[in-house]
């Protein structure tokens, strides 16, 4: 009789971690500026990501140069092409210069 675990796992059971999705927190608050700053875009843009991918491209990058996460292509991540061509980017950056001021 097995107690505190489902009948259907028998003794060989063996942990393997996942793929993707798990890395060390930042215990030390070494990206939390970058992190702060991609959640107040999201805040200010209703939850819409799209405006602020070049925050989320810092953030992560941030996270790869410090040993938070496992340093990955852009591609991979879905961020390929992000930042690199911000003259040809039809999408609004949020830039504190053009807030209105109140």
């Amino acid at each position: 009789m097995s107690f505190g675990r489902p009948p259907s796992i028998s003794g060989g059971f063996s942990v393997t971690s996942p793929d993707r999705g798990s890395f060390p927190l930042d215990h030390y608050g070494e990206c939390k500026q970058y992190m702060q700053m991609y959640l107040d875009c999201l805040r200010k843009n209703g939850s819409n990501s799209t405006p602020c991918r070049h925050l989320n491209k810092d953030y992560l990058e941030c996270r790869m140069s410090r040993g938070l996460m496992e340093r990955d292509d852009w591609r991979n991540l879905g961020l390929s092409g992000v930042g690199e061509s911000d003259s040809t980017s039809s999408v609004a950056k949020d830039n504190p210069k053009d807030r209105p001021n109140v």
